[in-house]
């Protein structure tokens, strides 16, 4: 079993930036067959892919074209964590943001089918006033 909890959402204005953290603990997710990955949930919406990070350096990661250029995902293996550094935030980015983390490699764009996570964190909320 791996337990995973987020924090560092908050609310913040237009242009802001924020660090999202994501702590494992249970089994270390720090693994080269390991992927982490971010979604996230708008109000009244569908939850969605954000960024993924594949194998234990973090080397290989991905993002939504939306996030694109803006957030950056990384890993601390030694505090086996993941964070999601978010910068130039706007209102359409306010959702509830979920880490999760699959006992494999989701290589091929599997890391966007949320079915292929088997852990999932509650959820921190993110909110970006204009």
């Amino acid at each position: 079993q791996v337990q995973l909890v987020e924090s560092g959402g908050g609310l913040v204005q237009a242009g802001g930036s924020l660090r999202l953290s994501c702590a494992a603990s249970g089994r270390t997710v720090s693994t080269d067959t390991t992927t982490m990955g971010w979604f996230r949930q708008p109000p009244g919406k569908e939850r969605d892919f954000v960024a993924a990070a594949i194998g234990r350096s973090g080397g290989s990661t991905y993002y939504a074209d939306s996030v694109k250029g803006r957030f950056t995902i990384s890993r601390d293996n030694a505090k086996n964590a993941v964070y999601l550094e978010m910068n130039s935030l706007n209102p359409d980015d306010t959702a509830v943001y979920y880490c999760a983390t699959a006992t494999g490699a989701l290589i091929s764009g599997y890391y966007l089918r949320q079915a292929a996570y088997h852990y999932w964190g509650q959820g921190t909320q993110v909110t970006v006033s204009s």
